[in-house]
């Protein structure tokens, strides 16, 4: 498959100034609408209550049958992460630099042994445009990349994946970041953070929150740095997808330097309500028409000693997250280009929450 081009689009306007941080909408900014279940846009159909009673046996069958090893991704050689001086806006380019030599020595490394798919992926991450904070290229392999200049932006959005995502899949997250960014424009830097190994869609790990816990003290220590790095002069934004949603709903509570914790296609966070969370961002969720996540319910059950499921749905009125429509995304639709969806992540991530449109 070749390259994607991205069409261009205008930039949004940017604020006028910094805002106060709030956990939840409030009566000013979040115009008032008809009540509608799971704060669903009118006309979207709604699953069948035997059907997604037959969604949770499979997702509790799976819980107690799916083997564990379904980490059966190939653990795929490369060096170890290169050593990298402190993040600082002086060291930033040579750690750029050290990231795309360990990409490269990766790529030969996967060619050595057999693997030329990774090897393409790895020697494709090599090209002197990346921008790698983090490149780890073993198993299925961690990435953190920035497209935009980050040392000049105004606005930082820090993408969170979810299921099925590693250095095999990565092209389709950097679309997203790719389609954001031109949304955006150049006061704004996107940030893909696959800083931990996300679960198999089809795994008993993808109903717990096992893997989120592992990822969630990273998420917190990597915004940190983040925040060390540009000041306080940036937004930052958290885009959660699917698991995602977990993962930072999980680091929620340590995230302080984060203006917006936005939540897309979840399953839910563990937390049964927004202020739940203990966190100082608004908090919005979407989800669109489309996307199948709608079947998963909503609700968190003990198997044989385990949890699982992930409760509240975001977008329902109970959780108290800011709605915003996401028109008839699908489950892996919210960044397409021109759509509503990505159009309303543009005017979050710009901090114009006036210009976003409501569910």
């Amino acid at each position: 498959m070749g390259a994607v081009t991205w069409p261009k689009a205008a930039a949004l306007p940017r604020r006028p100034d910094r805002r106060i941080r709030t956990g939840g909408p409030s009566a000013t900014d979040r115009p008032s609408r008809p009540s509608r279940s799971h704060g669903q846009p009118r006309g979207r159909h709604r699953w069948p209550a035997r059907l997604r009673r037959t969604f949770l046996a499979l997702l509790v069958a799976t819980a107690v049958v799916a083997p564990i090893s379904a980490a059966a991704r190939p653990r795929v050689p490369a060096p170890p992460p290169a050593t990298l001086a402190p993040l600082t806006p002086t060291s930033l380019e040579a750690v750029y630099a050290a990231n795309r030599a360990n990409a490269e020595e990766a790529a030969r490394m996967a060619e050595a042994h057999g693997n030329r798919d990774r090897a393409a992926k790895d020697r494709s991450m090599a090209k002197p445009s990346r921008q790698f904070l983090t490149f780890d290229g073993r198993g299925p392999g961690q990435a953190v990349e920035v497209t935009g200049d980050l040392l000049k932006a105004d606005h930082i959005a820090v993408l969170i994946p979810g299921s099925d995502t590693s250095i095999d899949t990565y092209d389709r997250f950097r679309e997203a970041a790719l389609a954001l960014h031109a949304r955006t424009g150049p006061a704004s830097a996107v940030i893909t953070w696959l800083g931990y190994e996300t679960p198999d869609t089809i795994s008993s790990t993808v109903l717990t929150d096992t893997r989120a816990d592992e990822a969630a003290p990273r998420l917190s220590t990597f915004i940190r740095e983040l925040r060390g790095l540009v000041g306080d002069t940036a937004d930052v934004s958290l885009l959660c997808h699917s698991y995602g949603s977990v993962v930072c709903g999980r680091a929620a509570a340590d995230l302080d330097e984060v203006d917006d914790l936005v939540l897309i296609g979840s399953p839910g966070t563990g937390a049964d309500s927004a202020s739940a969370l203990h966190t100082s961002a608004r908090v919005w969720a979407a989800r669109g028409a489309e996307d199948w996540i709608e079947m998963v319910p909503h609700t968190r059950v003990d198997v044989f000693g385990t949890t699982v499921g992930f409760g509240t749905d975001p977008t329902s009125p109970a959780f108290g997250a800011r709605v915003f429509a996401a028109g008839d995304a699908t489950h892996s639709g919210y960044f397409a280009p021109g759509s509503l969806a990505l159009d309303n992540l543009a005017h979050i991530t710009l901090g114009t929450p006036q210009e976003v449109t409501h569910a």
